[in-house]
């Protein structure tokens, strides 16, 4: 088999909600720029990343997997993941301008592409094709109920719907509000409204300084936070450490870590209880697949940041031994050929060939920008 064209794509999503924020960042539409690989066999791969649909970003992406990477694997055997991932990565002028970031994100385009042909060639759902799942169950906590922008009661009508209609077991709330009592107060309300049984998380999306997350956890610790993510900057490792050994709320973060390294610093210096890689912010699955190994053996549980918004995550999370649960924000699944699904608050494991990233024609032309 022999890789015939590499096509780069630009969609941009409109979100449910219109528009939603967390401590950072205000969105409306969900990006997902990715590469088109056609074999001369007649199978087809895709892969994305996932941005906030920043049109002159996502060109940047896009003009690299088309300019910088596309030639090089023009003729190859797409089956040979682990060589084209290397030819790309070791590519010495794209390595100079940037071992994170674009260059890494259209790396990681390309490589689910790739993962998504070699499963596709055996016929295969990746789960199954990389060995099998390792459990039954996946556990689904709802992300998509907890934006700061939601009111109180708009927060609190979500949280127990999601619960008591929808089936939801896990819950992820927002937080980083300027007065931290505004917090408290959200995080109380859910609280009673779902009970005492339902495990809550908390993320500030790096947005506390550290006396700031200490008085913050401080004042959390009785209402049974689950884990705190991404308290403080993203790539300060020093007071993620001190933070951990700070408070008994658990750490989580790994969102806006680029690469198998950088998980490996937080690992090393105990700075995280909960590793959170992504395929869209690594350099795809090869790179997700090392990081979560890493978290096996130092036993720290994983739990994927879906940044795709779980249509390669899912296959991820039931095939690895260290993944009981995965984030649920439904943003983009109506672009795709299989969906992901949640029922009763577990994902049901996907059955088609490949990794769940071949998208509807209907979705190109709906929601397709056009490449520069």
């Amino acid at each position: 088999m022999k890789i015939k064209t590499v096509e780069p794509f630009i969609l941009h999503v409109p979100i449910e909600q219109k528009t939603i924020s967390d401590a950072r960042n205000t969105i409306t539409h969900w990006g997902v720029v990715g590469a088109k690989i056609t074999t001369d066999s007649g199978i087809v791969g895709y892969g994305y990343t996932g941005t906030h649909a920043e049109l002159a970003g996502d060109q940047a992406i896009a003009h690299v997997i088309k300019a910088s990477f596309g030639p090089i694997l023009i003729g190859e055997n797409p089956l040979e993941v682990n060589t084209l991932w290397h030819k790309m990565f070791n590519l010495a002028p794209m390595r100079w301008v940037g071992r994170a970031g674009i260059v890494h994100l259209a790396i990681g385009a390309i490589d689910v592409a790739l993962w998504d042909i070699k499963a596709k060639s055996a016929e295969q759902p990746l789960w199954q094709f990389l060995g099998g799942a390792t459990s039954d169950e996946l556990e689904a906590y709802n992300t998509n109920i907890g934006w700061m922008s939601n009111s109180l009661d708009s927060l609190v009508m979500q949280s127990s719907a999601a619960v008591q209609e929808q089936g939801f077991r896990r819950l992820k709330l927002k937080v980083g509000h300027a007065n931290l009592s505004d917090d408290i107060v959200r995080i109380a309300a859910v609280r009673k409204a779902v009970g005492p049984d339902i495990p809550i998380a908390v993320d500030a999306n790096g947005k506390w300084d550290l006396p700031t997350a200490i008085r913050f956890c401080k004042r959390a610790e009785d209402l049974d936070i689950f884990w705190l993510e991404e308290p403080l900057w993203f790539d300060d490792v020093k007071s993620h450490r001190k933070l951990c050994h700070a408070s008994s709320i658990p750490i989580a973060l790994g969102e806006q870590l680029y690469s198998v390294d950088a998980f490996a610093q937080f690992i090393s210096r105990g700075a995280m209880c909960y590793a959170q890689p992504d395929v869209t912010r690594l350099a795809g699955i090869s790179e997700y697949l090392r990081t979560a190994d890493l978290a096996y053996c130092h036993r720290m549980p994983v739990a994927a940041h879906v940044g795709d918004m779980g249509q390669v995550h899912v296959h991820l999370s039931f095939y690895h031994e260290m993944t009981t649960m995965l984030e649920y924000i439904p943003w983009i699944k109506r672009c795709f050929e299989e969906p992901i699904k949640v029922e009763n608050g577990l994902y049901a494991k996907p059955q088609n060939p490949g990794a769940g990233t071949t998208l509807l024609a209907s979705s190109l032309d709906n929601f397709g920008k056009p490449l520069a």
